[in-house]
């Protein structure tokens, strides 16, 4: 496993390659399609949201509130991130992320998008939410609650040894791409 931690710098990300697993420890945002669309078109992080040299995690998470006010995380699994793909390249670039995580990768756009500003995909398992959320140490702050409900709102956790596996490198090389292609001639073969 590769620790990295938050903010990450281009050299960091570059260093990657499809198949290294690693490990992501520090502050860590989430968002779905609608903070996606959002700020695709336009829209504005509020004040002190800085996403620059950070990881934005595709994940809709169950946060439940304790009696004492603090926000504890009981799931954070990834969701679909080809839903993102009209809009991720641009938020890449927009708001200098040197990370996605989510599941089932993106496309080329995306991909595209990372080798230009230094940028990585990163596969998170499916199916283990609840482990997933024992790497949240805390939540940090929630963001455009009111506005998207909260499985879209923008949520920032403080994690620990977030593991995941980068498949779609900051060099042009994307694992799905390549599985894609290889299923299709072994397809080929058998028509």
């Amino acid at each position: 496993m590769i620790p990295l931690s938050f903010p990450l710098t281009e050299e960091h990300i570059r260093a990657l390659r499809v198949g290294d697993e690693i490990e992501f420890t520090g502050l860590l945002f989430t968002g779905r399609d609608a903070v996606h669309k959002y700020l695709a078109r336009g829209g504005a992080l509020p004040p002190g949201v800085d996403l620059r040299g950070g990881i934005l995690y595709h994940c809709g998470p169950v946060v439940l509130k304790d009696p004492d006010g603090a926000w504890r995380v009981v799931a954070a699994g990834p969701t679909t991130s080809a839903r993102e793909e009209p809009y991720q390249a641009e938020i890449i670039a927009k708001f200098g992320l040197r990370g996605v995580i989510g599941k089932g990768g993106m496309g080329e756009r995306t991909l595209a998008a990372c080798a230009a500003h230094g940028c990585v995909y990163l596969h998170a398992v499916g199916g283990a939410a609840q482990v997933l959320a024992e790497c949240v140490n805390r939540v940090r702050a929630v963001h455009l609650l009111e506005q998207f409900g909260a499985p879209e709102a923008v949520w920032e956790f403080e994690v620990e040894r977030f593991p995941a596996v980068v498949t779609m490198d900051a060099h042009g090389h994307s694992l799905h791409r390549d599985i894609e292609a290889a299923s299709r001639a072994e397809l080929a073969k058998r028509l």
